[in-house]
């Protein structure tokens, strides 16, 4: 048995290009599907974020539209409601990296207000990277990349290949057009190779011990490579 650190979003809203306050928290797909997965292949799931608040499920992706139907969406807000671990998260300043063998975040558009500039997790997922560590990044989670960088200030993914929530996806999704800034273009400036695949899609990318998912649908794929990974 293996135990993989969650790190999750405290954020309960993004800021807006304008200001105001959009509601959100972490996607319930990406955080139902990998646990699940991790759960199954006999793994601990110990989830932590930002202060050790308790995560904010962004409401949205409980709705039939994005759960396959209304059952689906019963399924996926039961599967949500039975993860004690997210009700009682750690703090990421209290994290011992040598205490887990994979680190995983799911996204949502919350890691876009808070993991983005975090150093707490910045300097986690560098001294990931370096352990040899499975690192998995899902949707917007790879904004968490955006904070991880070296004491020479470059970014510590620079060069690595990686899927991200795409332009394409955010500006199909209606809010391209009213973020402060895009995900995909800040990974770019930031020298992360970022390989889009079709809008909504399922598309993993590992690169090394990164392993990275587009979209919500990716999440289920990306999970399945970080238990190959644990084997």
């Amino acid at each position: 048995m293996s135990k993989i650190l969650f790190v999750m979003t405290g954020a309960d809203h993004w800021t807006l290009a304008d200001g105001t306050a959009h509601p959100t928290g972490f996607w319930a797909e990406e955080v139902v599907a990998p646990y699940e997965a991790f759960k199954e292949a006999g793994h601990e799931v110990v989830v932590a974020t930002p202060g050790g608040v308790v995560p904010t499920v962004d409401e949205g992706s409980l709705a039939p539209e994005y759960n396959g139907g209304q059952e689906g969406a019963e399924r996926t807000a039961a599967a949500l409601a039975s993860i004690d671990a997210i009700k009682h998260p750690i703090g990421l300043d209290d994290v011992d990296l040598d205490a887990y063998d994979a680190v995983f975040y799911p996204g949502g558009h919350g890691p876009m207000e808070d993991l983005a500039v975090d150093p707490v997790s910045g300097r986690l997922l560098v001294d990931a990277l370096d352990s040899g560590k499975p690192v998995a990044v899902v949707c917007h989670g790879p904004a968490a990349l955006l904070a991880a960088t070296r004491p020479d200030g470059t970014n510590a993914f620079a060069g690595y290949e990686a899927a991200a929530f795409t332009n394409a996806e955010e500006t199909q999704g209606g809010l391209a057009d009213k973020a402060k800034w895009l995900l995909e273009t800040r990974l770019t400036e930031a020298g992360v190779n970022v390989l889009t695949g079709e809008p909504w899609a399922p598309k993993v990318v590992v690169d090394r011990n990164l392993l990275t998912g587009q979209n919500p649908a990716s999440s289920a794929p990306l999970a399945a490579e970080v238990v190959a990974r644990l084997a």
